[in-house]
């Protein structure tokens, strides 16, 4: 088994958060980005497989200041030399296909080839009303959940994900949907240029641009593909079809069975070749240490950040993997024994506790926990 890191980029410890507006203090924020490189440098020499972050604007109160998806990636690959770095993920909702398909294939490069991808919805009004890239589309949560804004939202998003995995694996390409049409239809550029003609593709001699194409193509025959954070087995389906695995933080085993299956079937359907563990990736929030109790304590301040910030957007309390490495191994052998697991995401208390209780914790479930899943 894999094992990845998940960060927030939270900028403060509890007290820093609770005096407010922690998001606009230089002196936090660049502490937090100096953590941040320390952590991915000790997981790679812990034997951690990769390490993830999300993309999220205009955080003021510094609960979640992961901004540019593309800098915190390249942040992160300059302090590592073979950890797998994974945008989870760019908002659809907030991005322009084309563009991100091109980042994406950049960032690869730029990494070596280690670059694992998410691609989501949107869920934090605040930003998204203020980022998005068509005035009609709407964040989604479970105060809108069936409705004809998430309705909208969720078709926009297929032809988003169908719009990246296109420009990713075409030479050149044409695309007409609702929300999209690349080239803009009876295109013709201003003025002649030979080269375009000569040297490339989907151009014709009369300057008509007919399909569009990325540069670079992507380091890697296929760049991993992660769903984000999803509980939704509707969800999990549409991932299976271009066999992108969602990320389920879950401990109930009977729904675990059930998406695992459901992706399975929903893939196989679609032409794919699946392997035990290609079905989705799991995880959960992980504090280790010594006892169960001196996790626990731990944990409190966790558990508040999570209380304060993620449950307010409808995010019930995750899988938890707080205890001592006897503890921990016994949930993720209880979780095995119900599904394969090819890849774990542990959300990890980053910003909110100290270095020492971070790689503390690190390094104990390195040393008592992976070696069992190896």
């Amino acid at each position: 088994m894999k094992f990845n890191l998940f960060v927030y980029c939270t900028v403060g410890r509890r007290q820093e958060l609770e005096a407010g507006m922690a998001g606009r203090n230089p002196e936090l924020y660049q502490r937090m980005i100096q953590e941040l490189g320390r952590y991915a440098e000790f997981a790679e020499r812990g034997g951690y497989f990769g390490f993830g972050h999300p993309e999220h604007h205009l955080q003021i109160e510094g609960f979640e200041a992961s901004n540019d998806p593309c800098l915190m990636a390249s942040w992160l690959g300059r302090h590592t030399e073979r950890l797998r770095i994974i945008t989870c993920g760019f908002v659809s909702t907030a991005n322009n296909p084309l563009a991100t398909a091109e980042k994406i294939a950049t960032l690869d490069h730029m990494l070596g080839g280690r670059f694992g991808v998410g691609l989501v919805r949107g869920y934090q009004a605040r930003w998204v009303e203020n980022f998005k890239v068509r005035p009609e589309l709407k964040a989604v949560g479970p105060w809108n959940k069936k409705s004809a804004d998430d309705d909208l939202n969720r078709e926009y998003f297929a032809e988003f994900v169908k719009v990246v995995l296109k420009a990713l694996t075409n030479e050149t390409f044409s695309h007409k949907g609702k929300f999209w049409t690349f080239p803009p239809k009876g295109f013709v550029n201003p003025h002649e240029h030979p080269v375009y003609a000569r040297f490339g593709q989907g151009v014709d001699a009369n300057m008509g641009i007919h399909e569009v194409g990325i540069a670079p193509r992507p380091l890697q025959d296929a760049i991993p593909l992660y769903g984000g954070f999803s509980a939704s087995l509707r969800t999990a389906k549409f991932w299976a079809r271009h066999k992108g695995r969602p990320i389920v933080l879950s401990g109930n085993t009977e729904f675990l069975r059930m998406l695992w299956r459901e992706w399975r079937e929903e893939a196989l359907g679609h032409g794919h070749e699946v392997n035990p563990g290609d079905e989705a990736c799991w995880g959960g929030i992980m504090v280790c240490a010594a006892t169960d109790a001196k996790a626990q304590a731990l944990f409190q301040d966790m558990e508040w950040f999570w209380n304060s910030w993620a449950v307010p957007f409808g995010q019930h309390m995750p899988e938890l993997l707080v205890g001592s490495p006897s503890t921990l191994n016994q949930r993720i052998e209880r979780i095995t024994k119900a599904v394969p697991v090819d890849e774990a995401f542990l959300l990890i208390p980053a910003g909110i506790h100290t270095p020492e209780q971070i790689e503390d914790s690190l390094d104990l479930f390195a040393r008592k926990v992976m070696p069992n899943w190896g």
